[in-house]
């Protein structure tokens, strides 16, 4: 069976880092501004951490947006990835036939 290609599903942080840039923020001021040390934002924005809820509450909060938006980014990252991993477990699987 021929699966269709994957989507690039960006990390996270490179929509962070986009929206830095397009405000004029730097990491130092939103990690000063929120309350986080500067290390995780930069470590999100290099793609090496997630967006936890609690993250995505300050970024919502801070940025205007639902938090939701921060967790789906986070989860659609997180489940391509996990495609990619899985791909020839995944491939062996018979689906169920009731």
């Amino acid at each position: 069976m021929k699966t269709a290609p994957l989507l690039h599903n960006p990390h996270p942080g490179e929509t962070l880092k986009e929206a830095l840039g397009d405000l004029g923020i730097t990491q130092y001021r939103l990690a000063q501004d929120i309350g986080l040390p500067h290390s995780r934002i930069t470590c999100i924005i290099k793609g090496r951490q997630g967006i936890t809820a609690a993250t995505a509450l300050r970024f919502g909060k801070y940025f205007g947006t639902p938090p939701e938006f921060w967790l789906n980014l986070q989860h659609l990252h997180d489940l391509a990835t996990a495609r990619e991993e899985q791909a020839d477990a995944l491939e062996r699987i018979r689906p169920l036939v009731a």
